[in-house]
């Protein structure tokens, strides 16, 4: 007989489906059919969209949304709710159709009707803001597993700070055997393994159907062994039986570890033919088979109808949280530490800050240091930490590298939370994952390491925090072929050009230590997307004199003015290369000419600018770009007739100054591009 999964034959499956058909309908079972049914003809009006999944786990997600979540539909942003993300996110329907089953206001029926359409809150696959209970952005597989961590994580060190009676909560995951395959669950799996994060349960949609057909083409491995070998505790249970999965879900209450929960099912449960196929995966199931579906699923109403003696015990369990939501409010209120719980939830920085920032970029004014951007971090985050107790590091093994750890922030450990500081190993897209799951979280403000040319690895993330529009702060150094002898591989040319091209982030280059101070001003006011702090590791000298406000927020700034005001060109830079710029101003005008020079740390904030204050920047002189990078992306702001100095190709191994002058980006060669093109 074939396997469940086969798709060359489906008998096994069809035969588990009619067994369970036959069975006598319980109540969690005709709770469970309304969200297939509300699936199907969700899928069946849109034309388009993923029945399978919603249809093959509804009893999983019945038996976890009615008897053990831990939320209050009248209230889905409670503090203390458990988190449930689904990180198979193109099952969205089981989502929504929970949502609308239990009562959460914005998820009616009429919203259900444009599932998949233009303003809907019922998108494709569920968005962060459409509605207040959509925990997080999925689709990208695996990327829900891997955030959740980091809402795990976030859970325990608040646990740790405030008390389990404001903090006791925990994440759940609905993750399909694709997320199994994509590299950073693994990546995820095996720090919240090394972490104990045992508030973490993970419900495995083990239906053994991918896309293609069955998963048996792509793999043989045994997931569960893998997860045991991370440090999880591990059930297989039949996800069509209620009892074992009521018996697993109070185990992984219980477990000392995360878990994770294999739930075999059946995909697309109750459709007469293409069940236990990829037929159901991803397109509707088609008229007649959605009509035969629902007909052997017991389900005799037309269309987008649940009848009041389904909803009722679906709304039941909606409420169900209330009384637990309304004794936290009162714990709440009596809290010794109320305010400051407030506070950190809702976001805001504390008081005193920005005083302390001032205070150190007076510092600097006085005492002009010469330092790598990425010391000149370091020495910023010795003021923040102190000042800011919401902020926790990390880096993916590269903290001597990154100088992301400051005095006093102790590491966070197995079992023990009250650390500030996350070692996050070589696990650069797992970090950058966990990161907006802590961001998501509330509470914290996270902020993670890594070298920038491993930005690639991480790039998912970064969008997807760009996309839900989360504060997560990136520490990216060696810049550059400014990094010297590691070579090529590990210096950046495309990266900020990519990054620029990303909508919602901001990518920050520094010029020097007031420039770096100001960077980290603007990552912690940016508040609706991610910041990335791109850091240099050779030496930079001091270029500003006053500190006054923040001009690195304005994205662009005159840095020095030409002599008498009148520009025979304007030198445009961001980083280490406005240091050269400085250098060609001066040589230029021991020749007479004079030239201004510009700081552009942030593009996208200075695209933000009005008009009159970027032409006063840019002037009507001809311009140079200087950059160690590629030139994608300049053209706006050196206009047609501007010179670009920077990388044309990738980097090579040997010392930083060797380097600069191999490939021309050099004082020298700003002195003669200016030459070239000025107004004499």
């Amino acid at each position: 007989m074939a396997s469940i999964g086969d798709i060359s034959g489906n008998e096994a499956a069809l035969a588990r489906q009619a067994e369970l058909l036959a069975q006598p309908l319980t109540e969690d079972r005709i709770m469970a059919n309304a969200i297939r049914a509300l699936a199907i003809d969700a899928v069946e009006a849109a034309k388009s969209g993923h029945p399978g999944m919603p249809m093959g786990m509804a009893d999983a997600a019945t038996a976890l949304w009615t008897r053990t979540l831990k939320y209050d539909a009248a209230d889905p942003s409670w503090w203390d709710r458990d988190r449930f993300v689904l990180s198979a996110g193109h099952g969205s329907m089981l989502l929504y159709a929970l949502l609308h089953l239990t009562g959460h206001e914005g998820m009616g029926i009429e919203q259900l009707k444009t599932f998949r359409q233009l303003h809907s809150p019922a998108a494709g696959h569920p968005e962060y803001h459409e509605h207040p209970a959509i925990e997080m952005t999925t689709g990208p597989l695996g990327q829900g597993l891997a955030t959740s961590v980091g809402m795990a994580l976030a859970e325990r060190i608040l646990a740790a700070k405030f008390g389990k009676s404001l903090v006791d909560h925990r994440t759940w995951v609905i993750a399909g055997d694709g997320c199994l395959m994509e590299g950073v669950s693994h990546e995820a799996a095996a720090l919240a393994g090394h972490l104990k994060l045992n508030k973490l349960c993970v419900l495995w949609d083990d239906n053994s159907i991918s896309i293609d057909g069955s998963t048996g083409m792509s793999t043989s491995e045994d997931p569960l062994k893998r997860f045991a070998a991370y440090g999880w505790a591990i059930r297989r249970v039949d996800g069509h039986d209620f009892a074992q999965l009521q018996a697993a879900l109070a185990f992984a209450q219980k477990s000392a570890k995360p878990v994770i929960i294999a739930c075999r099912t059946v995909i697309g449960f109750g459709a007469p033919t293409k069940a236990g196929t990829a037929g159901t995966h991803g397109a509707p199931l088609g008229g007649a088979e959605a009509e035969a579906a629902k007909r052997a699923l017991g389900w005799e109403h037309l269309p987008f109808v649940v009848p009041e003696d389904v909803y009722k015990p679906w709304h039941e369990a909606g409420s169900r949280g209330a009384t637990a939501r309304r004794a936290w409010l009162k714990r709440l209120a009596k809290h010794p530490m109320r305010a400051e719980f407030e506070r950190v939830m809702q976001g805001k920085l504390p008081e005193g800050w920005a005083e302390a920032m001032s205070a150190y970029k007076a510092q600097l004014v006085e005492t002009k240091p010469k330092l790598a951007t990425r010391q000149a971090s370091q020495k910023a985050l010795e003021v923040l930490i102190p000042a800011i107790p919401e902020l926790v590091g990390g880096s993916a093994d590269l903290t001597g590298s990154n100088l992301t750890l400051v005095k006093g922030m102790a590491g966070v450990e197995p079992g023990n939370y009250a650390g500030r500081y996350i070692y996050y190993g070589v696990r650069e897209f797992g970090m950058a994952a966990a990161m907006n799951g802590i961001a998501l979280h509330g509470g914290l403000i996270p902020y993670g390491g890594t070298f920038f040319v491993f930005t690639d690895y991480m790039r998912p993330a970064i969008r997807l925090a760009a996309l839900m529009g989360v504060r997560a702060i990136h520490v990216l150094t060696h810049d550059s072929i400014g990094l010297g002898e590691d070579g090529p591989t590990h210096q950046p040319i495309e990266h900020l050009a990519s990054f620029r091209a990303m909508p919602n982030v901001l990518t920050i280059r520094p010029a020097d230590a007031i420039e770096t101070a100001e960077a980290w001003e603007v990552a912690l006011k940016n508040t609706t997307g991610p910041s990335l702090l791109v850091l240099s590791r050779q030496g930079v000298p001091a270029l500003r004199d006053v500190a006054n406000g923040n001009k690195t927020a304005r994205g662009a700034y005159v840095l020095a003015e030409a002599e008498g005001g009148q520009r025979a060109a304007t030198i445009i830079a961001t980083g280490t290369e406005v240091a050269i710029a400085m250098a060609a101003r001066k040589a230029l005008a021991a020749q007479g000419i004079q030239v201004a020079v510009v700081s552009a740390p942030c593009f996208e904030l200075f695209a933000k600018q009005d008009a009159t204050y970027q032409a006063e920047v840019l002037g009507n002189a001809p311009r140079i770009g200087v950059e160690a990078a590629c030139g994608f992306g300049w053209e706006r702001w050196l206009g047609p007739n501007g010179v670009f100095i920077g990388m044309t190709g990738f980097g090579a191994s040997a010392p930083a100054e060797v380097l600069y002058e191999h490939f021309g980006i050099t004082e020298a060669a700003v002195c003669r591009a200016v030459i070239s093109i000025a107004i004499v």
